[in-house]
Order: C-alpha cells, then structure tokens, then sequence
C-alpha cells in the first residue's frame, strides 16, 4: 500500500489542488410554505492528506436556518476509493446549538455508489450517527437520476432538538439533473423527511409534523 500511494504521488506530481462542491443548493415546496436548503464541500490538499469544510442546512425564506452546521475536517486516504477523517461539527441553526467532535469514512462503494459514516460526540455527551448513500444514474451522457438516502442514528432523547434514541430520521430524495456543463446543473425532485419514535412525539409537540413531502428545484456546481 505504501508503495502504491508513493506512485501514485510520483504521478501527480505530489500537488497541492483543490475543489469546491456545492452538490445541493435548492428552492422546497411543501403545503404552501416556501423552504430552502443547501449541502456544500470544499478542499484542499493532496491525494493523501486535505483539509475539508463542509456545510449543510435547510430552513424557511423570512427565517433563520431551522438546521445548519458546518464541519472542518481532516482526510486522509485509506485506499484507493476511501478516505477517513477527523474534525469539528458546530450546529449554528434556531434547533439549538451544538459543537461535537467527528469521525467517519466516505468514498465509493463497489457498483459505484457514494456513501458516507459519521459519529458525532457532543461536548454534552450526545452521541449520534449519519449514514448517507446516493447514486448517479446516467440516462445519456447529461441527463442523470440521482436516488439518495440519508439516515440519523441517537444513543440517547433530545427533546430539544427533537431527537430520539435509536432511529431519529431518515431522507430520502429522488433529483433529476441536467449537465448544461460537467460542472454545472439545475435539477428538479422530490424529497422526503421522516422522524420516527420519539423524536416524531418532540415534533409533534413543538406544533410540527413528523413528516414532510417537497418537490424541489435546484443547481449543482463545482470549481
């Protein structure tokens, strides 16, 4: 392995390069009321080490961010289709803020699917899980189907954050995007959000829903 990755840094020149993904920057309706929500990634570095942030959140146009957070993270290749890392996750939406620590694994799965694994320990002593998967499904060379999925794990209740132990919520998405460029793409789709358990009782008393429907419409770029 060692002398795998000193070729392929032979190969590369040992570089320094970057990239910014804003995979998801989009316009949700559900039930009348007018949402948003975006997921971003951007780094720095080689083909062993980088340093990452990333972004994510959604909420309502006229208001605050419901969720958002913000991760910076140190990666580093542990195989040629995988990378673990390391780092800080700082909550910043009207849900309550939160700083935890992070490890996890992302990279492609064999059949070519994206998937991630993250633990998150908050200084409070919370601990909770994300799993993410999608796929890219091309229909020709522009028009792509993206199925994803995205699941939220809890050791322990949160009434405040309308969390619940054991499964707390899952996502589901199904978009449709058009490469006008490889490096930019509107797309239209459906989205789905569920709490399950507990956490749906903490929604439903806060005066929300446990589950929600959005068609959506959007754009992906990177540079």
């Amino acid at each position: 392995m060692a002398r795998a990755r000193a070729a392929m840094t032979r190969e590369h020149g040992g570089g320094t390069f970057s990239q910014v993904l804003v995979d998801r920057l989009e316009y949700r309706a559900v039930r009348g009321r007018d949402g948003y929500a975006w997921e971003a990634d951007g780094w720095i570095g080689g083909d062993i080490h980088r340093f990452a942030l990333a972004t994510e959140g959604e909420g309502e146009f006229g208001h605050a961010p419901d969720e958002a957070e913000v991760q910076a993270l140190y990666r580093r290749a542990i195989g040629p289709w995988f990378n673990a890392e390391a780092g800080v996750r700082q909550d910043l939406g009207r849900g309550g803020r939160r700083t935890h620590a992070v490890i996890g694994i992302d990279g492609l799965a064999p059949y070519w699917f994206d998937v991630s694994a993250q633990a998150f320990l908050s200084t409070r002593g919370e601990l909770q899980t994300r799993l993410e998967a999608s796929y890219d499904q091309r229909i020709t060379q522009r028009l792509i189907l993206q199925p994803a999925a995205e699941v939220t794990l809890a050791a322990q209740d949160v009434p405040e954050l309308a969390v619940g132990a054991g499964v707390s919520e899952a996502e589901l998405g199904l978009r449709l995007r058009y490469e006008i460029r490889r490096e930019f793409a509107p797309y239209v789709g459906v989205h789905r959000e569920r709490k399950f358990g507990a956490a749906a009782r903490f929604a439903r008393a806060e005066g929300e829903r446990a589950s929600a429907t959005n068609w959506v419409a959007g754009v992906r770029f990177w540079f």
